[in-house]
This record gives C-alpha cells, sequence and structure tokens, in this order.
C-alpha cells in the first residue's frame, strides 16, 4: 500500500477509529469527560480533513484523475463478491474535503453548545458515525460499498432527530425520517441487485476517466429503470417532493446536528447520488427529464412554503430543499461541474446561518440598527401582479406545504394502515377458528388483579 492509498483509507477510517474508542471507554463503565470526547472526535476529523487535503495534493503533483484501493472482499456466495473498494477521483475528493471541513468546525461549535448537556457523549459518537458513513460513501467504488454508508448516515440522522427524546416530538419526528429514509432507499439497493443482473456490477470498469460512473446496461428499458430507482432513492435524503414533509420536523435535533446534516452534507447526498450515476442518467431522457421535473418543482413548493414559515430554521429547512431542488435541475441538464460548485457554495452558507439561527433575533434588531430601519419585506412583488383571489389560494397552498403531506397521507399512508389491520383481523379470525378458541377464552386466561380466590376462580362451562 502506497502513500495516496494510505491517505485514501485514512479518511473513513480515523472517525471509525474514535466512534470505537468512545463507544468502548463509555462500555466499561468510566464515563469519559467532556474534554476527552471533543479532543477524541477532533483529533479524528481534523486527521481525516487532512488525509483529504494530502491525497488531492498528491493527485494534483502526480497528474493522477483517480486513486483507487481495494482493501478485503468482505464476503462471497457464488460468483458474486463483495469487495470494499475506495475511489478517490474528481467528484468523491471535493465532496470528502467539505465533509471533513464542516464536520471539524460544526465538532469545535458543539463543545461549548452543547456543554453539560446530558447526551454529549452520544452526539459525538453520532457525529463520528455520520463522518464515518459519509466519507465511506462519498469514496465508495461501487454502489455496494455505498450503499452501507448511505445506510448508516440514514441511522446517524434519525437518532439525531430524537437526540432530545423525552419529548415526545422529537421521537415521532425521527420516526418519520425514518420511515422515509427506508422508502427511498428501497430504490437504491433495487437499483444495484437491477445492475448486478444486467451488467454484472455496481462499479465502473473504465480506470482513465474524471470520474467513475455505473456502468450503462445494453438495453434503454434497463438504464430507464435504473435511472429511476436511484432518482427514488435520492429523493429521501435531499427532502424533495413528495417526501420532503420530515425535512422542517427534523430541526427538532440540536442545532449543530441541523447545520450538518440538514444544510451541509446529508442533504447534498441525494446530489451526490445522482452525480455518481451521470452517464445512466443522460443516456434516458426520461430520466433526465425526471429529474428536472423533480428539481423544479421541489424548488417552487420548497420557495413558496418557506415564506409563510413563523419559525428560523424551518424557512431555512425550505430554503435548503429549494436550493437542492435547483442543483437537480443543473444534474438533470447536465451541468455537473455547476452543480458540484452550487452544492459546496450551499452546503457552506447553509451550515453557518443554521449555526446562527439561535441569535438570529439579535442580529436582525443589530442590522436594523445600524440601518437606521426595518429590514425590507420579502414577497411584494406577488401584491403587484397577482390578483387578491389568487393570492389567497397560493397562500393556503403555501401553509399546507403544496398538499404533498396530505395526500401521501389520504392515498399511500391511509389505506396501507387500513389494509394492514384488516390482515392483523384476518389474521386473528384464522387463528381462532383454526383453534377453536375465541376472545371471551383469551379475555379468561388473562393475569389475576386480585389474590382473593372467589373472586379469581375461572367460571365452569356445563356442556349440554
Amino acid at each position: 500500500m502506497n502513500l495516496e492509498q494510505m491517505l485514501l483509507l485514512a479518511a473513513p477510517l480515523l472517525p471509525t477509529l474514535a466512534f470505537v474508542l468512545l463507544a468502548l471507554r463509555a462500555w466499561v463503565g468510566k464515563k469519559p469527560s467532556e474534554v476527552f470526547i471533543s479532543t477524541t472526535s477532533g483529533l479524528a476529523l481534523t486527521g481525516s480533513a487532512l488525509s483529504v487535503i494530502g491525497l488531492l495534493l498528491h493527485m494534483l503533483v502526480t497528474g493522477k484523475s483517480q486513486v483507487r484501493l481495494q482493501t478485503i472482499v468482505w464476503f462471497g456466495l457464488g460468483h458474486y463478491h463483495f469487495p470494499i473498494t475506495l475511489i478517490a477521483d474528481q467528484l468523491s475528493v471535493p465532496f470528502a474535503l467539505l465533509t471533513t471541513s464542516l464536520l471539524f468546525i460544526t465538532g469545535v461549535f458543539s463543545r461549548s453548545y452543547l456543554h453539560r448537556e446530558r447526551g454529549y457523549l452520544r452526539y459525538y459518537l453520532l457525529l463520528c458515525m455520520f463522518a464515518a458513513a459519509a466519507l465511506l460513501l462519498e469514496l465508495a467504488g461501487s454502489l455496494d460499498v455505498a450503499y452501507f454508508g448511505w445506510e448508516l448516515v440514514g441511522l446517524a440522522s434519525t437518532l439525531l432527530i430524537a437526540f432530545f427524546h423525552e419529548r415526545k416530538g422529537p421521537v415521532r419526528h425521527a420516526f418519520r425520517a425514518y420511515i422515509t429514509y427506508r422508502v427511498c432507499d428501497v430504490g437504491f439497493l433495487a437499483a444495484a441487485v437491477w445492475l448486478h443482473h444486467t451488467v454484472g456490477g455496481t462499479a465502473s470498469p473504465h480506470h482513465d476517466t474524471a470520474w467513475w460512473s455505473i456502468e450503462l446496461p445494453t438495453r434503454a428499458l434497463d438504464v430507464a429503470v435504473v435511472g429511476t430507482l436511484l432518482l427514488w432513492a435520492s429523493l429521501g435524503k435531499a427532502g424533495q417532493v413528495p417526501f420532503g414533509g420530515w425535512l422542517p420536523r427534523a430541526m427538532e435535533g440540536p442545532t449543530p446536528s441541523s447545520a450538518i446534516f440538514y444544510g451541509a452534507i446529508s442533504i447534498h447526498l441525494g446530489p451526490f447520488l445522482l452525480l455518481r450515476a451521470a452517464d445512466l442518467i443522460h443516456s434516458s431522457l426520461w430520466v433526465s427529464g425526471l429529474v428536472v421535473a423533480v428539481g423544479l418543482t421541489s424548488a417552487v413548493v420548497s420557495t413558496l412554503s418557506g415564506r409563510v414559515q413563523t419559525d428560523i430554521k424551518s424557512r431555512l429547512a425550505y430554503a435548503s430543499m429549494a436550493q437542492v431542488g435547483i442543483i437537480f435541475v443543473e444534474i438533470g441538464l447536465g451541468f455537473h461541474y455547476l452543480a458540484i460548485v452550487h452544492v459546496a457554495g450551499h452546503a457552506v452558507l447553509r451550515c453557518l446561518q443554521i449555526l446562527q439561527s439561535p441569535s438570529i433575533v439579535y442580529d436582525s434588531f443589530r442590522f436594523e440598527r445600524k440601518l437606521g430601519t426595518a429590514l425590507p419585506k420579502l414577497g411584494q412583488h406577488f401584491d403587484s401582479w397577482l390578483p387578491e383571489r389568487a393570492q389567497l389560494w397560493l397562500y393556503q397552498s403555501s401553509l399546507e406545504r403544496g398538499h404533498w403531506d396530505a395526500i401521501l397521507q389520504d392515498y399511500i399512508v391511509r389505506p396501507i394502515v387500513t389494509m394492514a389491520r384488516q390482515i392483523d383481523h384476518l389474521q386473528k379470525v384464522a387463528h381462532d377458528t383454526l383453534l377453536g378458541t375465541s376472545d371471551d377464552d383469551d379475555t379468561s386466561q388473562a393475569t389475576p388483579l386480585t389474590s382473593d380466590p372467589s373472586v379469581n376462580a375461572k367460571p365452569v362451562r356445563v356442556k349440554s
């Protein structure tokens, strides 16, 4: 293993080692101090950032477009083998550098923001888990490895949304986010399986390209199916319609986690997945058109919904959804490098805004005092060219978030829940019929409520 491969391996490995060290320290029963926790996490994130920077400089000096590393074959089954392959290229290195830099800044900010918080250790454990998972996803050499990181990112996100688990709201919203992730992740898994059956793998065989992309199936139908499945998978992480309702609710977590997940890194993993499959997307007019349509719809709906929010974190969440929708449009139109620059600029700006959100009232007051006048209101141009009835309809639609939550609730969630209850009822009826029991027999076997034998005595049934 040469220097460049060691740097490539160190990027996701260092946060993993920090996670294991903190978990073992807590498992042995000796709770580590806040200084030890933040220092261990900070050193790991610093090491990851330096590894990515060193890898970037080495690639620039040597003129290499890719650096590949195949570590071990995790398992094999018949002709199928699961090698853990990492690749650094013109797509993964910028994303990895952005991830490590913002994670380091957020980790330093959290040292004082979460001081003496009961979940201080839990927060940094999840932050290290997220760092390792995001870097594994971004540096993955195949969709198989990327799927592993994709799932760990979702797990860390869900647990951080429910960080304040003593309240019902965060737990309920974390469960909604988890269900959304699971529904959309089916598309990722199905696309990987489909590629294995059509082209025999999920990694590109080309070693001399700017960045690796998925090998194209021979049939146009297979290309359209795989592209649609990957787009479906990206909708959950990116918070695009019709699955964007979970994102504003995810702001129940700590402000630093909201900044790094839903303003900077996690929300941009959906566009990252589409960029990985760029060749496949643009080989199908159907898929590229669908990406543009979804992104444009999400940008419009999120912009309007964000204008009627009454708290700053919800407004920033909808603003993030709108910008990611525009990034989807750029990817669908083929502006790949523009999309990468847009991701970097938006991630830095939104992370800063969310970190600053707790003091937004004071900052606005200070800014107005410097200006000597109130800040101008947004959206006044609608009053000039929209009739009043259209304004009222637009306002109501914005309050309802484009009615996407209601559509999902009425036409998808409720029918599935009703069907599940009917199946459960039929199963109980079949069980009672086959065993010759009834609900009365079940209640007769209940746990006694008192020690009086005359009360707890079972009724005697007389056969006629």
